[in-house]
């Protein structure tokens, strides 16, 4: 029984905003669960991180936090699981979960899947008997499986709100972040430099000719440029540069494009890239 490091996933500390509440609260107000998917480029690979939104507002009087995880095989290059590995990592969840279920109330908060291994994240009412029960169906269901736990006391949630909740939380981060994991799932490590488009949309022809010069000089590439009359955007460009992946570049791609777009009266629609699997 190996116990997982609980800094497997770092973030800084958060002013927390009103607009980053109201976003919160308003998402929590259409469903009851709230799942997002986001990844954390780290030296020695990709983190992918699933979240429970909903205790952002409002969590149970749970204050033992409970990682369980195990290895998964086969295993892309980038640490993800193959196709292959999806029923073992299921049943491994499943399992755990029942276990874990008849023993004690438990909210699940998160799931982490980094370099070939799996935890699932809880929050439990007690925690009498969770090692030993574990360790037995380890034992009866997977024995060629190594089980990774780590059971501590966490009155605040303080992992949750430090190592789960991401920072500069918004729509944008959510559907930039979710291409981002796609590509992951398919085997990418998001390193490297590669070609990344952008598509930008114009009212008038005379905006979008100083702002494709304002990419020129940025050395983007001015790749294809339309016309559809029945747009209230007509206009339309599509740019590209030789541009890293990784969140943090991502993040710093798309703020270029929204702050041009907003100086010349421009709609920035979004980038994309291709899939280059690690090999």
């Amino acid at each position: 029984m190996i116990s997982v490091t609980l800094s497997l996933f770092k973030a800084p500390f958060r002013q927390i905003s009103l607009a980053f509440l109201i976003f919160i609260t308003s998402l929590s107000m259409h469903a009851q669960d709230e799942w997002i998917d986001f990844v954390v480029a780290k030296d020695t690979g990709v983190l992918s991180v699933s979240m429970d939104l909903k205790y952002y507002v409002q969590k149970p009087n749970y204050k033992n936090l409970l990682i369980v995880g195990t290895q998964f095989r086969p295993c892309m290059k980038n640490g993800f699981p193959e196709p292959d590995s999806l029923d073992g990592l299921f049943s491994f969840s499943d399992s755990t979960a029942a276990v874990i279920n008849r023993i004690t109330r438990n909210e699940l908060v998160g799931i982490l899947t980094y370099r070939c291994l799996a935890f699932d994240v809880y929050y439990v009412k007690d925690t009498l008997g969770i090692r030993e029960n574990l360790g037995t169906l380890m034992q009866h269901g997977f024995e060629n499986s190594e089980l990774y736990l780590t059971l501590k006391q966490d009155r605040n949630w303080d992992y949750y709100f430090t190592n789960l909740l991401p920072v500069n939380l918004s729509e944008e981060f959510l559907i930039d972040h979710e291409y981002l994991n796609n590509l992951v799932l398919l085997g990418d490590d998001l390193q490297g430099l590669r070609k990344v488009r952008h598509w930008i949309y114009f009212k008038n022809l005379k905006q979008r000719i100083k702002m494709s010069e304002k990419l020129e000089s940025l050395k983007f590439s001015l790749d294809s440029i339309k016309y559809n009359r029945e747009r209230q955007f007509p206009y339309e460009l599509q740019v590209s540069r030789m541009d890293s992946i990784t969140p943090t570049k991502v993040s710093e791609l798309t703020t270029l494009m929204k702050v041009l777009s907003q100086v010349y009266q421009a709609r920035y629609d979004g980038w994309g890239t291709e899939v280059i699997p690690k090999e």
